[in-house]
């Protein structure tokens, strides 16, 4: 089986960007950074040379991307990869304590309980996504 080592991030490599498909990450000469033909986004390499950060960034947080070889991974996943899980979640903690209670209430009051658990079931599904959309 061949070794799962990721390699070093070569500075005088291109790469693909990691924010657009169609850009290419150039290395910027006297620099420790890449900057993208595309998307005009500039890229610094941290100390470790294993990972790319987002240089000019809007988010709060730093993006950082890990090069595989062959595709970038996101250095730090974030909350977004726990959305599925979360999701799921929400959806069956309120079925397993509502089901019961629906079949065991007696008369119209089955109908508001299915609208209930129908509505809280479809906000789940709208976070995650939104979560995976891009």
């Amino acid at each position: 089986m061949p070794s799962q080592k990721v390699p070093k991030i070569d500075l005088n490599d291109e790469y693909p960007c990691p924010c657009r498909r169609r850009g290419r990450l150039v290395p910027i000469t006297l620099t420790e950074a890449f900057g993208c033909n595309r998307c005009q986004q500039i890229f610094v390499l941290d100390e470790s040379g294993y990972v790319i950060e987002q240089l000019s960034t809007n988010y709060p947080y730093k993006q950082a991307w890990r090069w595989t070889g062959n595709q970038w991974n996101r250095a730090h996943p974030g909350l977004k990869a726990h959305y599925l899980p979360l999701a799921l979640g929400m959806i069956l903690v309120p079925l397993v304590i509502w089901l019961p209670l629906a079949l065991h209430s007696p008369g119209p009051n089955i109908i508001l309980w299915a609208m209930v658990a129908v509505l809280l079931a479809m906000l789940p599904a709208l976070m995650v996504w939104l979560a995976y959309r891009r």
